[in-house]
């Protein structure tokens, strides 16, 4: 069984941080975006890993993206 969940990317000045709305406090800092999205790939399976551990359960996903366009003048 797998669950999707929204990963917000964010490129910094020196490096890309990685977020999980649906999952508060995991969070991935890494080099590239490469990086980020392996390192919070783990970073989620520890977290849920640990709420399973703890008896706590598993949060489904409540977060979806989207884009809006607008005019930039």
């Amino acid at each position: 069984m797998s669950i999707k969940y929204t990963v917000i990317y964010e490129k910094g000045p020196t490096s890309w941080g990685a977020s999980v709305p649906d999952l508060p406090g995991c969070i991935a800092v890494g080099s590239s975006r490469r990086e980020v999205e392996h390192l919070i790939r783990e970073a989620i399976a520890a977290h849920l890993a640990a709420l399973r551990e703890s008896g706590i359960p598993t949060p489904q996903p409540a977060h979806e993206v989207g884009e809006v366009e607008v005019s930039a003048a």
